[in-house]
């Protein structure tokens, strides 16, 4: 099996910038990146992101924001967090290097078992299987396991044989071989099993039952919620926030706003979010842009107002830093990707003609 799985990969496994690549930093970054994004997005900003930290130095000494905008697009930001955060403690406790162990490995602010299996593996040929969701379906499929792959016991059953499986001589190479058979030829769905370097020895393609092995659990309902947001104009300048560090997209831009209660119109929930989130009261005086946009575990429809300040005292409730920013200067700024598409949007289209329009109001807000 060893035999016939790392001559099918050396022979047909995908091209990707970081394979090949033998400095640990690199690898330790690609692995990351790969965490719940495409392959596709990861080609893409992979060189970019080492081109502008090119060693844990760099990154280290870089700004929580610096790294949070490279990494805008690719989404669950906490893991650039973690990178950060990593990198200052190697810089701190193991003079920049990476250490060589898994253990040494977990210790480390955003290392979980497949992350430090891969770098272990991958950077330092250290024998210990990776286990995602790919390889977990070869092998329940070469045991005909079709048990709930969650459960515990299976799951613990499910490791060890990917333990033994592994190659002690090309332990990366082959933990990378059976990730790529998952993500090619042994699919969830019409696995290609007539070529498959593996299917004299799979026993659920023997039975006939590699489509239903290993077992699917039924996807729950997402949440989805409605989102009334505001561009709020003052003197040419449009107003932001950066939410708090810790927790869903901490660290990052976004423009005010909030859910939708089910007894108010989109402008009321608007006005209202503005109110409690900056202090300000604000007129509502058009729709923007709608955007849909779907994360893990909820999707959301986002209404984007502009609005014009009509009195109130500036002051951020629940973010860490809220300011007036000019319309060029927002794009130095890292926001998720639904704001940012309203932002590529308004710079196409340009501010409103009452953008830098007196205003009337109580005051200055």
């Amino acid at each position: 099996m060893r035999r016939a799985l790392l001559a099918h990969y050396d022979a047909h496994r995908r091209e990707m910038p970081w394979r090949g690549e033998t400095d640990p930093y690199r690898i330790w970054v690609s692995e990351v990146m790969l965490q719940q994004t495409r392959v596709e997005t990861v080609r893409e900003r992979w060189g970019p992101f080492l081109a502008r930290f090119p060693s844990v130095r760099a990154l280290a000494s870089a700004s929580e924001h610096g790294v949070l905008k490279a990494w805008e697009g690719l989404g669950y930001y906490g893991r650039a967090r973690n990178l950060r955060r990593a990198a200052r403690e190697l810089e701190s406790f193991h003079a920049g290097r990476l250490p060589g162990t898994v253990d040494a490995l977990r210790a480390l602010p955003g290392f979980g078992a497949y992350t430090a299996a891969a770098v272990a593996s991958i950077a330092f040929g250290a024998p210990v299987a990776v286990v995602d969701g790919n390889v977990v379906r070869v092998v329940a499929r070469l045991l005909d396991e079709d048990r709930d792959p969650a459960r515990a016991p299976v799951r613990a059953r499910l490791e060890g044989v990917a333990q033994a499986l592994l190659d002690p001589a090309r332990p990366g190479d082959w933990n990378q071989a059976v990730m790529d058979l998952g993500a090619t030829l042994c699919s969830p769905r019409a696995p290609q099993c007539l070529v498959c370097p593996l299917a004299s020895a799979c026993a659920a393609h023997a039975a006939g039952r590699e489509e239903r092995v290993p077992r699917r659990r039924r996807k729950k309902a997402v949440p989805h919620h409605t989102i009334a947001a505001a561009l709020v104009w003052r003197d040419g300048e449009v107003l932001v926030g950066r939410r708090p560090s810790d927790g869903l997209l901490g660290g990052l831009w976004e423009f005010p706003g909030g859910k939708v209660e089910p007894d108010e119109t989109l402008a009321q929930a608007c006005a209202r979010e503005v109110r409690e989130e900056t202090g300000l009261d604000v007129e509502v005086v058009e729709l923007f842009r709608t955007v849909e946009h779907a994360y893990t575990h909820f999707s959301i429809t986002l209404h984007v107002f502009h609005a014009r300040p009509r009195g109130g005292r500036l002051r951020g409730e629940g973010v860490e830093d809220l300011r007036f920013v000019p319309l060029s200067e927002l794009a130095a700024l890292a926001f998720p990707r639904a704001n940012r598409r309203v932002l590529d949007d308004l710079v196409a289209a340009g501010p409103p003609a009452y953008a830098t329009a007196p205003v009337a109001r109580r005051g200055r807000p």
